[in-house]
């Protein structure tokens, strides 16, 4: 699933045009490399978003492409969250 769509669908980010923004201007790390929105994300990535004042690195754990929102949690586990810069 490509990196945009997979931060919308799991509901880390609202839209998906914020999440290609996001990766246009270098806010969006996957293994610790600069990802463009057109990514392949798969199941074990190490997802680092920069949004804000907000950093936020999760490890992705499942790709659904049509999740409920009370299950979208259920696609990635937090590996840290905090200020950006951290």
């Amino acid at each position: 699933m490509r990196l945009d769509k997979y931060l919308k669908v799991s509901r880390l980010v609202k839209r998906r045009t914020v999440a290609n923004e996001a990766c246009d201007a270098g806010r969006v790390l996957v293994n610790s490399r600069p990802a463009r929105a057109s990514l392949e994300v798969k199941p074990g990535d190490e997802i680092e978003l920069r949004l804000g004042a907000r950093t936020l690195r999760v490890r992705v754990l499942g790709v659904d492409p049509c999740v409920a929102k009370q299950d979208a949690a259920g696609l990635y586990q937090i590996l840290s969250e905090g200020p950006a810069g951290r």
